[in-house]
């Protein structure tokens, strides 16, 4: 693995976690509670969180910031990834989850790409930093 890889994956990683842990734990948690009521676990699995956490930024890394020839171009495709995974999940749980409403999936989906669009910019910022 390159120095700028390493960088990339570690700058959008690090922007997900703290964006996503704000989001969740801060401002968020309790109205997806109020929303999720009995779907909800009283503490996440850590073991599935962590996978997914480091998949979906080895996703962003690949598909968007290594690829990407600007921080704008990083965040128009990085917004375009999480408006299409969220969406996956948001949509999938919606047409098949009675507790999922179609106000909880818009406002996921949104999150979604506003947070893979930051991180991307963020990991795409990081690896320029780097000279090979």
């Amino acid at each position: 693995m390159s120095k700028k890889t390493l960088f990339a994956y570690l700058g959008t990683l690090v922007a997900f976690l703290v964006l996503d842990g704000l989001w969740l734990g801060v401002l968020m948690g309790p109205t997806y509670k109020s929303l999720l009521g009995s779907l909800m676990l009283d503490q996440p699995r850590l073991l599935p969180a962590v996978v997914f956490y480091l998949l979906y930024v080895l996703g962003c890394v690949v598909f968007v910031v290594l690829p990407s020839a600007s921080w704008q171009r990083a965040a128009r495709l990085g917004a375009l990834l999480g408006l299409v995974a969220y969406g996956t999940y948001d949509l999938s749980n919606w047409a098949t989850l009675q507790g999922w409403s179609a106000g909880l999936a818009v406002m996921d989906m949104a999150w979604g790409t506003v947070l893979t669009a930051i991180c991307c910019t963020v990991g795409y910022l990081c690896a320029q930093r780097v000279r090979q």
